[in-house]
């Protein structure tokens, strides 16, 4: 009889167990493979104009932000005046919109501004299926040589600008 109810009570409890761990870890960190290689290839057009060609190539030759964002997330218009703030700190940065049309992309940009130096169009997500985007947006640090050096899931904020972003770019620039 109490074999009967012990195990599945202790099957019960693993389970609870397992998730409550799991509801404690933070979708923002979750570990990239891609972190510490080179910038997975990729060949779009420009969301500015379809006749030219953006690659993986276009985000070398310095220590840059490539950031994957859309006209219809609100995370990406969250964190749209910090990119715009770290634009005109010298930052560059690029961006792969994400699922989006062009006309809505270039509406969005209009209304609010654009940061980037060169917009990847990807609007199968092909592009971000291939760097591992979990959700837009997301924001990836890319070296001089085009290796990613680290992958941020989830809005810019101050806070992830001051204590992450700006001392890695700053590091990176060093090294350049």
């Amino acid at each position: 009889m109490v074999k009967r109810i012990a195990l599945p009570l202790i099957v019960v409890l693993g389970i609870l167990g397992l998730f409550y761990v799991g509801l404690g870890l933070d979708s923002r960190e979750l570990p990239s493979p891609l972190v510490g290689k080179p910038a997975p290839p990729f060949e779009v057009p420009s969301l500015d104009d379809p006749d030219t060609m953006v690659t993986e190539q276009d985000f070398v030759g310095g220590p840059t932000l490539v950031n994957v964002w859309a006209s219809w997330c609100s995370g990406c218009r969250a964190e749209k005046p910090y990119l715009i703030q770290l634009a005109n700190r010298g930052v560059t940065i690029h961006g792969i919109n994400y699922r989006d049309t062009r006309e809505d992309a270039s509406n969005y940009l209009r209304q609010s501004g654009n940061p980037y130096h060169t917009i990847a169009f990807d609007p199968k997500g092909d592009v971000g299926m291939d760097w591992g985007v979990y959700a837009t947006p997301e924001t990836y640090v890319l070296d001089a040589a085009g290796t990613i050096r680290h992958k941020h899931i989830g809005p810019l904020n101050p806070e992830v600008i001051r204590e992450d972003i700006l001392p890695l770019v700053a590091r990176l620039e060093e090294e350049a």
